[in-house]
């Protein structure tokens, strides 16, 4: 094997060392033993030998015990790889590694990422190889066999654009910097031309195509240490102002949006995966770069601060990402690549997230550190499915910066208690005391479902009206435990679907399909809430309109002018619970015992309550005035690799319990009424089924969907066009919402089909005077009705007046 420069002595297993105190010693220019209080890594004013240091500490992390739990077997897990793929290699072939072939390009970062753990090994105390002169010629060997045959300026790019301008170059940049003084100037230059022929600085020029959102930050990262490490400020420079166009917020395609939404390839609802990618990398470049002649000092970024609580927080829920935000990465499960074996699930994603949180705060304000530590420390104590701090996907730095915040001062924050929606990106998000629920929906503007590249091939249906939640015990691995490769595609909670058979990928990829519909969104007061959907069934004839009205205890679901042709059944699938492997949960319908019994399909013909057991309470359903509902609980069978292809092909077989609303074949204008109540007892949902008077549903037709609980003093309708329903009448399609407090009471209002045309509301209650009102609101009249004008604009935004009650 190749090896240059002198040769570096094989250290003891310096567990009473810092990382930080043998790269002192490996880089500081005798390579020979020291003091872990020797040398620095470079002369103070050697600004890019510092940044080099800088990148080396956010990578490989810094103040960690190595001895010491979690930080030892994540050392030796890293030690254990890196021998193996050293052993593995065989620089003499065509591709390092057989099982990493250069087509797919996929096979060129997977190698590049085999030498970076190397590295790690490296340079890390406690992986058994630290400071090992063998392992790390093996490592400068590698990248020359890569320089050499793939990975060069002759070559010309082919597969997967990512692999070639951020998967591959970043790993590549990663392990430069770790030993970048084992490197002669020659290779070196070699490598780095590689990087500028495939990341040429016109990827970062126009702000379009591939080069927008977290794919901006990443290419921007490529470039940052590429000069870096190149010793050229003009590319530090550009890569520093290339993050500008991501700050600010968008009103089309991809980016953030002023209500919180995140979207990336341009109709996809991605806070989860692409929102992490670009928190992280922002926290990233904002710490590399601070206190240098390249620091980020765009006053925009403070939008990016902002969004941590604005965006992203709120789809965090104790540990977990809501799925309705992490496209097509629902379907990864096992990946075949994985070097560790890291389970992609909801927790992943929020995992990820978290330690993005937690490397962002270091550039944050003191006020805002505080509260993010706490939201963080909240997190990490509440997540009893995947313990955040024994997750193996967490670097030894990862690990570090989110041990420190949970044994800080902040104290920990519980989870919110309210509702935020997220027009732009057609997401909804309820949150009570001990459960929180996620609606996902699509429209002209947000795909059904994102595919592509072997991924997520039948997730067809996620955005029909499927209605995630989760309790404070009961299903927090619900959607965790293999939910997406046995669950039946067809029947996803909440949706209300064709039962016509599908193909993989149907209606095209990359989230190109998309339903004809505008009429999507809802009104809040950031507690309760009025949603609704236009649903287009994707390659089928149906039609629906679709409203949740989100309140105290429980999730008012109304359906109605259900009609298809499909030759077929339609049904709407009130819920679809993972029982786990073996789960023997007891269902009650209207108070009796249901059996047990595996591949049975019980239909009750008219159901007023169901119950079904859980820790917490479980969770209930009450059909107002009673209903048909189809039961059936069954085994079902599947591997994530019958829904990604890149992952593993074992099979899984997890038990569930459906129940839903049959309309029967080709319906005309089916209808249905339902209550999701979660964490409720079978006593509480036998009396909310027996009190006729607790809600009132006005109106659910396709014309207008409408309730009303005196109870709460809330009055809620979505319009599908002009029309009225109890006391409120629209000029328009519109979903209004009415809170009364004693003698007062706040409208709030919007309009989903976003068009900006003016709308008119009217509210059949004496009003004595209007207290306060938006600036869009206009108060057309007050005394024996309330008539507002609003100019709605073109956001779904919620417009609100508050008034005194006669």
């Amino acid at each position: 094997m190749l090896s240059r420069g002198p040769t570096v002595p094989r250290f003891p297993d310096p567990s009473p060392w810092s990382r930080r105190g043998f790269l002192a010693v490996s880089t500081a220019g005798t390579l020979g033993l020291s003091s872990p209080a020797g040398p620095a890594y470079a002369a103070p004013d050697d600004a890019y030998a510092v940044l080099r240091a800088r990148w080396v500490d956010l990578t490989l992390g810094t103040g960690f015990d190595p001895a010491a739990a979690p930080y030892a077997a994540a050392l030796q897990e890293t030690g254990d790889l890196a021998e193996g793929f050293r052993t593995r290699m065989r620089p003499e072939a065509r591709s390092l590694w057989p099982d990493c072939p250069y087509d797919p390009s996929s096979g060129i970062t997977r190698s590049y990422g085999r030498l970076n753990t190397m590295a790690q090994a490296y340079a890390q105390p406690g992986t058994g190889h630290t400071g090992d002169p063998d392992l790390v010629a093996a490592v400068i060997a590698g990248l020359d066999h890569l320089s050499a045959t793939v990975y060069n300026t002759d070559t010309t790019r082919y597969g997967n654009w990512w692999d070639w301008q951020i998967g591959t170059p970043r790993l590549l940049l990663d392990t430069l910097a770790i030993v970048d003084e084992r490197l002669g100037d020659a290779p070196r230059a070699c490598y780095l031309a590689a990087v500028d022929h495939f990341v040429p600085d016109a990827a970062l020029g126009d702000y379009t195509g591939t080069s927008t959102g977290a794919n901006r930050v990443d290419l921007c990262r490529v470039v940052a240490l590429r000069g870096i490490l190149g010793r050229a400020p003009a590319k530090i420079a550009l890569a520093r102002d290339a993050l500008s166009p991501v700050f600010p917020y968008v009103t089309k395609g991809d980016g953030l949006y002023a209500d919180g939404s995140f979207v990336q390839h341009s109709w996809v609802a991605y806070s989860g995966t692409y929102g992490y990618v670009l928190l992280d990398g922002l926290g990233r470049l904002f710490a590399l770069l601070d206190g240098s002649a390249w620091a980020v000092t765009d006053p925009a970024r403070q939008i990016i601060f902002d969004s941590v609580e604005h965006a992203y927080a709120p789809l965090l829920h104790n540990g977990l990402m809501m799925d309705g935000v992490n496209g097509r990465a629902i379907s990864r499960g096992y990946l075949r690549s994985d070097e560790r074996r890291v389970m992609r699930s909801d927790h992943y994603h929020g995992h990820a997230l978290i330690a993005a949180v937690a490397l962002l705060a270091e550039a944050a304000s003191a006020g805002e550190r505080a509260r993010w530590h706490g939201m963080i420390k909240g997190w990490i104590a509440r997540d009893r499915t995947l313990p955040v701090l024994t997750d193996r996907q967490y670097t030894v730095a990862d690990l570090a910066r989110l041990a420190a915040i949970a044994d800080g001062p902040a104290p920990a924050a519980p989870e919110p208690v309210g509702h935020r929606l997220f027009p732009a990106m057609d997401r909804a998000v309820h949150r009570r005391p001990g459960w929180a629920a996620g609606l996902s929906m699509a429209s002209d503007r947000i795909t059904y479902y994102e595919n592509g590249n072997g991924e997520n091939p039948r997730g067809w249906h996620t955005g029909a009206g499927m209605l995630s939640w989760w309790g404070a015990d009961f299903g927090g691995d619900q959607y965790t435990d293999a939910f997406w490769p046995t669950v039946d595609p067809y029947r996803l909670p909440g949706t209300t679907v064709s039962t016509k058979r599908l193909a993989d990928n149907e209606g095209g990829g990359w989230g190109e399909p998309k339903p004809a519909v505008r009429w999507v969104g809802g009104t809040t007061d950031g507690a309760y809430a009025a949603v609704g959907q236009d649903v287009r069934g994707l390659s089928s004839t149906l039609t629906a309109k679709k409203s949740w009205f989100f309140l105290a205890d429980t999730v008012v679901c109304l359906g109605a002018g259900i009609t298809a042709r499909d030759g077929v059944p339609a049904e709407t699938v009130v819920d679809n619970r993972c029982l786990g492997e073996r789960g023997d949960a007891l269902l009650t319908v209207d108070g009796v015992p249901q059996p047990g019994t595996l591949g049975h399909t019980t239909c009750h013909r008219r159901a007023h309550w169901a119950h079904l057991d859980g820790h917490g309470g479980g969770v209930g359903y009450v059909f107002p005035g009673g209903a048909s509902l189809t039961v059936r609980r069954e085994d079902r069978t599947g591997s994530w690799h019958d829904i990604n292809t890149g992952s593993d092909p074992a099979p899984l077989t997890r038990r569930y319990l459906t129940l839903w609303h049959d309309h029967g074949t080709d319906p005309t204008d089916a209808r249905y009424a339902y209550l999701l109540m979660p964490g409720a007892t079978a006593r509480t949902l036998a009396a909310r089924a027996a009190d006729r008077h607790w809600l009132a549903v006005l109106a659910n037709d396709s014309t207008r969907q409408a309730v009303s609980v005196h109870s709460l003093g809330v009055t809620a309708a979505n319009f599908w066009r002009a029309g009225g329903a109890g006391e409120l009448t629209s000029g328009g399609p519109a979903s209004v919402l009415v809170r009364e407090y004693g003698r007062t009471a706040t409208l709030c209002a919007a309009a989903p089909e976003r068009t900006g045309a003016p709308l008119e509301i009217t509210w059949s209650r004496p009003v004595r005077a209007v207290l306060r009102h938006d600036p869009s609101v206009e108060v057309l009249g007050t005394g024996p009705t309330l008539r507002l004008r609003l100019t709605p604009g073109t956001a779904c935004a919620t417009h609100r007046c508050t008034v005194a009650l006669g």
